[in-house]
C-alpha cells in the first residue's frame, strides 16, 4: 500500500536539488512531486534520506521553486514506467514519454526503472553469435549474444555513424525475434534526428525503441534515461522473449551529469572530480546485460564512451573496461586516412569471443583466421615503425611484404563501405585472401587443414 505524505518545509534550492526539512520515513529512491503554487508541478527523487530531512534531485528545472510557496509530496513509490510492445516503433524523451506522433500506449504493468537485481547463479555464459556485418568486429572482435561491449571512441570520430549502421545490420543467426533499444544520452538534436532517420530509411525502426534525451534537456534527466531504455529491454527480453540490443550513446554525458549532481551534493570528490562511486553506478547499468538461464531473450549491450581528450586512461573509459567484456576502439589515425569504420584491432578487444565463434556458429577456421590476422597486422605495424626510423629500402624483403599487408589489410578488410553488409564468410574469405599475401612458412596461427582448404583458394583468387 503507497502512502503519499506533502511538506511545506523546503528550507533551501541548490542547483538541480531540493532539501526538505522535517521529513520522517522517506525512502532512498523514492519519487516525489513538487507543487510550484501556480498550478505546475515537477518530479523529483530522494537522493539521501536522514531522520528529519530529504535532498531531492529534480527531474527538470529548478526556476520557479519557491521556499515559501512551494509543496512536495512523498508519492511513497519508486520511478516506473509503463511497459507493453506497442512501445516498439515509438520514439520517448528521457523520461519516458512520448514525443513522436503517434496514439498512446497502452500498458498492464508498470516496471521499475532500477531494474530486478540478477540472480548470479541464473546467469548463463553469453555463446551465440551476433552478425554486425562489419568485418573488423565479426572477424577479429566477435560481439556476443548478452555481451556488454562499449565503442571507445573520441570527438568527430564516426561513432553515431558505426553505432547506427550496427543497430540496422545485426542480427541473430536463426532468430526472428530481434528488437533494438537505442537510448540518446545527451546528443544534439542533428545527431538524434540522424539516428531516428536512419531507422527510418532502413525499415528497421518498426523494430526499434528510442529514447531520446537531448544537449538541451535538464543533465539529470540523463541519470534516468538509460535506466528506462534499459527497463523496456528487460521486458522484451525477458517477458517477450525478443533478443535486445541496446545502444547507450553516450555514457561520457552521463558521467558528466553524475559528476554535476555529485558537486551540488558536496560530496569529496574522487578522480578528476568524479564521485568516487561512480563504478559503482556505471555497474549497475552495464550489468544488466545477459542471459538469464530459463528465459529465452537476451540483452546485448553496445556503449558508446567518447574519450575526453582522446584519453583512453581517462576514469569514465578506464573504468567502463574493466566492468564490460572489451572494447571496440575507433583510431583517430585510421580515421585522418578516410578509413571507416576505423576500427584499430590492437586497441580492441572481445573477451567473450571464443563463445561466439567457431563450428556451426561462424565457421572452424575462424580463430585461426583471427589470431593470425592479429599477428601479421601487428607485425606491419612493428615495420612502418621501423621504416620511419631507418627507411623503407633498408627494411627486409619480408619486412617490406608485411608492410604491404598491412596497408591492404587497412584498405580491404577494416574499410567498409557505410551501407555495407558482409556476412561472416566473405569476411573470413576477405581475410585468407589477405594471408595468401605472406608465405606459407609465415602462417603459424592456423592449423594446416585450413591452409590446405583456403590458402591456395586465397592465393588463385589473388592472381586472378
Amino acid at each position: 500500500m503507497r502512502f503519499e505524505i506533502n511538506y511545506k518545509s523546503i528550507e533551501s534550492v541548490a542547483g538541480p536539488l531540493v532539501v526538505v526539512n522535517k521529513v520522517r520515513h522517506a525512502a532512498y529512491g523514492e519519487i516525489v512531486k513538487i507543487e510550484l503554487g501556480n498550478g505546475e508541478s515537477r518530479l523529483g527523487q530522494v537522493l539521501e534520506s536522514a531522520s528529519n530531512y530529504a535532498i531531492v534531485q529534480v527531474f527538470g528545472q529548478t526556476d520557479g521553486i519557491s521556499i515559501d510557496k512551494s509543496s512536495v509530496t512523498f508519492l511513497g513509490d519508486v520511478f516506473r514506467i509503463g511497459v507493453s510492445e506497442e512501445m516498439l516503433g515509438r520514439v520517448f524523451n528521457g523520461q519516458g514519454k512520448p514525443i513522436d506522433v503517434g496514439a498512446s500506449i497502452a500498458h498492464k504493468e508498470e516496471y521499475d526503472i532500477n531494474g530486478a537485481p540478477i540472480n548470479p547463479s541464473r546467469r548463463a555464459m553469453p555463446n551465440d553469435f551476433i552478425e554486425t556485418g562489419i568485418s573488423a568486429i565479426d572477424g577479429l572482435m566477435t560481439l556476443v549474444r548478452g555481451q556488454k561491449l562499449p565503442i571507445f571512441s573520441g570527438s568527430g570520430l564516426p561513432h553515431n555513424q558505426l553505432a547506427a549502421q550496427i543497430a540496422r545490420q545485426a542480427s541473430v543467426k536463426g532468430s526472428k525475434e530481434f528488437a533494438v533499444v537505442f537510448a540518446a544520452i545527451g546528443i544534439t538534436y542533428d545527431d538524434a534526428t540522424f539516428f531516428i532517420n536512419e531507422f527510418r530509411k532502413a525499415g528497421s525502426l518498426s523494430r526499434t525503441v528510442a529514447f531520446i534525451n537531448l544537449a538541451n534537456d535538464p543533465s539529470i534527466e540523463r541519470i534516468l534515461t538509460p535506466r528506462i531504455a534499459l527497463t523496456a529491454a528487460e521486458y522484451l527480453a525477458y517477458e517477450k522473449d525478443m533478443h535486445v540490443l541496446v545502444i547507450l550513446n553516450d555514457m561520457t554525458n552521463y558521467a558528466e551529469a553524475l559528476r554535476e549532481l555529485s558537486s551540488a551534493r558536496e560530496e569529496v570528490p574522487g578522480r578528476r572530480g568524479y564521485p568516487g562511486y561512480m563504478y559503482t553506478d556505471l555497474a549497475s547499468i552495464y550489468e544488466r546485460a545477459g542471459v538469464i538461464v530459463g528465459k529465452k531473450g537476451s540483452i546485448t549491450q553496445l556503449n558508446v564512451v567518447t574519450m575526453p581528450g582522446d584519453d583512453v586512461t581517462h576514469p569514465i573509459p578506464d573504468l567502463t573496461g574493466y566492468i564490460t567484456e572489451g572494447q571496440i576502439y575507433l583510431d583517430r589515425n585510421l580515421n585522418n586516412k578516410g578509413i571507416y569504420p576505423p576500427i584499430n584491432p590492437q586497441g580492441s578487444l572481445s573477451r567473450l569471443m571464443n563463445n561466439g565463434i567457431g563450428e556451426g556458429k561462424t565457421r572452424a577456421d575462424h580463430r585461426g583466421v583471427a589470431d593470425q590476422l592479429y599477428g601479421a597486422y601487428s607485425r606491419a605495424i612493428e615495420s612502418k615503425n621501423l621504416s620511419s626510423i631507418v627507411g623503407e629500402e633498408a627494411l627486409s624483403e619480408i619486412d617490406k611484404l608485411y608492410l604491404k599487408f598491412g596497408n591492404e589489410f587497412e584498405n580491404s578488410f577494416i574499410r567498409q563501405g557505410i551501407k555495407e553488409r558482409r556476412d561472416i564468410e566473405k569476411t573470413l574469405d576477405i581475410g585468407w585472401e589477405l594471408l595468401s599475401m605472406l608465405p606459407e612458412v609465415e602462417l603459424t596461427r592456423v592449423k594446416k587443414e585450413y591452409i590446405e582448404k583456403y590458402y591456395r583458394k586465397g592465393i588463385a583468387k589473388v592472381q586472378q
